[in-house]
Formats: C-alpha cells, sequence, structure tokens
C-alpha cells in the first residue's frame, strides 16, 4: 500500500456552476507519479491537468461525477452513428505529446472562438504544454485531418487498462463534422483496438451544459458514492 500524500486548495468559485463554491484535493507535486499509479487513482476519481492530479473536494457539493464508458459494452446512438459516417473519410495520425505549432495555433483559434477568449495572445506554448502535457504521463496528441487540413486534436492518456479523453480542441470551420463527438467515437474504437476496458471521459455535472454531454454515451458508469454504477 502506497502513501500518497494530499493538499487541499483554498476555496474558489466552481468553474461548472455559478452559485457554488469549490476546492479540490491535490496530489503533493512532488510525490513522484507513473502512468501505473495513476491508473490506480483514476478508478478513484482523480484526473490529471498537465502534471497535477486532483479531484473536487466539496462536502456539500456532489456534482462533479468522475465517468467512464466500458468500451466493449458501448452502443452509438442515431447522432452518433451519423457522425462516424460523415467522418468516414478523416485521417487519425497519433502524434507524440510533444509542441507543434500547428497544434498550438489551432488551440488558440479554439479557444477564442467556444469560451470566449477574444484576445488569445496571452496564452503562451508554456501555458498550453503545462495544461495539456505532463512529464510522466504516457500521452498521445491525435491529428484529425478533414480534405488535407488539421480540423482537430485530441490528448489522450494511456492507461493500464483504459484510454483518458483529456481534451479535445477544434477548427470551428470544422464544426459540421463534429469532431469533438468523432474524436470520443475514435477513442472508444481504439480502446476496443488495444483491448482495453474503459475510456474515461472526465466530470459529468447534470445542471452544466458544457459538462452533460457526456450521458449522451450509453451505458456510461459514474463514481457514486466509492462505486462504479451506471448513469442513465
Amino acid at each position: 500500500m502506497i502513501s500518497i500524500p494530499l493538499w487541499l486548495t483554498a476555496e474558489h468559485a466552481c468553474s461548472y456552476l455559478d452559485d457554488r463554491r469549490s476546492r479540490s484535493a491535490v496530489i503533493d507535486p512532488d510525490f513522484m507519479l507513473d502512468p501505473q499509479i495513476y491508473s490506480r487513482l483514476i478508478e478513484q476519481g482523480f484526473r490529471r491537468s498537465g502534471d497535477q492530479v486532483y479531484k473536487p473536494y466539496c462536502p456539500a457539493c456532489q456534482a462533479c461525477v468522475p465517468t467512464r464508458i466500458p468500451v466493449a459494452e458501448f452502443l452509438p446512438n442515431r447522432k452518433q452513428k451519423r457522425c462516424a459516417k460523415r467522418n468516414t473519410q478523416t485521417q487519425v495520425s497519433i502524434k507524440p505529446a510533444k509542441f507543434d505549432p500547428r497544434h498550438f495555433e489551432l488551440y488558440r483559434r479554439y479557444q477564442a472562438a467556444r469560451h470566449d477568449k477574444g484576445d488569445t495572445a496571452d496564452i503562451s506554448p508554456e501555458d498550453y504544454l503545462q495544461f495539456l502535457g505532463s512529464s510522466w504521463c504516457d500521452t498521445w496528441f491525435v491529428e484529425f485531418s478533414i480534405v488535407g487540413k488539421l480540423a482537430a486534436v485530441a490528448v489522450v492518456d494511456v492507461l493500464d487498462n483504459a484510454l483518458s479523453a483529456v481534451y479535445t480542441f477544434f477548427d470551428p470551420e470544422f464544426s459540421d463534422y463534429s469532431p469533438g463527438v468523432f474524436a470520443v467515437l475514435w477513442q472508444i474504437e481504439q480502446a476496443r483496438k488495444l483491448n482495453l476496458d474503459y475510456l474515461y471521459l472526465g466530470f459529468w455535472v447534470k445542471d452544466c451544459r458544457k459538462m452533460s454531454y457526456k450521458n449522451q454515451y450509453q451505458p456510461l458508469h459514474g463514481l457514486l458514492g466509492q462505486q462504479w454504477q451506471p448513469i442513465s
């Protein structure tokens, strides 16, 4: 049994629900992490942002539910089937988690278009890699190209028995192809090909529009009361 030191952050405004305050339990940054240890931590509801591994610690609120898809059981719905058909010619390439100026410019365009960040000049390459990369995790930057143009990049962690969807960003020009949905479908299929059990999708927050979409992937399991169980 490994003893892992935790820190509690100060209370701050919740990123998902406007009327809530939140704090997180964070793994001590001096603790030596690796993919095997992280594989056990993600099973307990932790996620990573860059090298930092955390989970919500809000005793009065349980809105953030860690989620995963048992990939062998996944069945796409009608909308997801249409998305897969639209992307029949989409080319996919797995790249190492290194800085690529094409990825970086796409990330900044995505932030400006989708997250109301009109001026993205203050987003530096260091900020970008500190958010998406990791010095200890086995991570892919997966490129999705449509008609020869870079359309999307999915950041994916490879774990002992699962893939973990870290973040996806895409060119708004290709919104009609639903690249975010297709990236999840591709990760599910890739996990199956690798004989892995799950795709972790991060936190599901029922009353937050940008986080509630995850229950469209069924069966979806959530960590509720320290036990993984279906979310319908």
